[in-house]
């Protein structure tokens, strides 16, 4: 019996040690870019969504943003056409994109709105392209050397991000829908482009003035030497991020991360973060704890 009331005490005493963040993060605004092995193991969805589902109802604006490369690859892959990639970023011709729309609008995001509908949210699926959020332009040639040859490639329809325009999220915000966004951009001229899902998670905290930017990643966050979870860096000023990106302590998939952080701290964002989504419950861990985990730019 007194087994048993241990761990119920337990369980409040993490309740209590959840109070002072709740209460100082009601009403405020939190954008999650949900990506890495969270979007493809069936558990870690059904975790994902219940720690978003939550803090809406605790009173917290979550918005989701999510890209889809390797659902992507696979579904060229399945249609006989081999991905592309120049940089890190597909070569995206206008067959890559229409593909590219139908598995992040039509699979990837309508998929986390059923799962956050199924624990009692009120999911609502965005593109780029609804209300002219996402509004990006073409990226120009990318330079590449190849075998000391220097040559400049048409990356197609890959975007740079040029503005957001967030009054849709503040009307769903408002009347406690919960906005899943998917990385698509639209043109000047109506044309879908594919945008890197950590710069879109990033410009549109930044858009938000949000409280928090959330990474989730298939990594415990940034390590002092790359690979060694022994390494984490538990808190990391931008300046020195910024130090570790040009001499290559951080490279490949998680510069584009870092540069989101920054980019969203240096238009007054509180805090930014970036978690291990390979863990069940890791927003709430992140969120609601007095250790949490990853690394927190700031």
């Amino acid at each position: 019996m007194k087994n048993g009331m241990d761990a119920l005490i337990a369980k409040a005493d993490i309740l209590i040690e959840a109070l002072p963040y709740i209460r100082n993060f009601a009403g405020k605004t939190f954008v999650i870019k949900y990506g890495g092995q969270a979007m493809v193991s069936e558990e870690l969805k059904d975790s994902v969504a219940q720690d978003i589902v939550l803090l809406k109802f605790i009173g917290i604006n979550p918005i989701v943003v999510h890209g889809g490369g390797k659902e992507i690859t696979e579904m060229m892959e399945r249609l006989g056409k081999k991905a592309d990639f120049v940089g890190g970023l597909r070569v995206t011709d206008k067959e890559t994109m229409e593909l590219a729309e139908m598995v992040l609008v039509g699979k990837v995001n309508t998929e986390l709105v059923k799962l956050l509908n199924r624990h009692g949210g009120r999911g609502v699926g965005l593109s780029g392209k609804d209300s002219n959020l996402l509004v990006a332009q073409k990226m120009p040639p990318t330079r590449v050397v190849r075998d000391g040859e220097e040559s400049f490639v048409d990356l197609g329809f890959v975007g740079d991000l040029v503005r957001v325009n967030p009054e849709v999220i503040h009307n769903l915000n408002q009347h406690n829908y919960i906005p899943v966004i998917s990385s698509i951009g639209v043109s000047p001229e109506g044309d879908g482009l594919n945008i890197n899902a950590d710069h879109v998670a990033g410009e549109l905290a930044a858009a938000l003035r949000a409280e928090k930017l959330i990474i989730l990643t298939d990594v415990e966050g940034i390590s002092a030497r790359q690979g060694d979870a022994t390494s984490l860096i538990s808190s990391l000023h931008r300046q020195r991020a910024r130090e570790m990106i040009i001499s290559g302590e951080i490279s490949s998939g998680m510069i584009p991360k870092v540069e989101a952080c920054i980019k969203a701290l240096n238009n007054n964002v509180r805090r930014t973060h970036i978690i291990d989504g390979r863990l069940s419950h890791s927003l709430l861990l992140e969120i609601f704890t007095d250790e949490g985990i990853g690394t927190m730019v700031l």
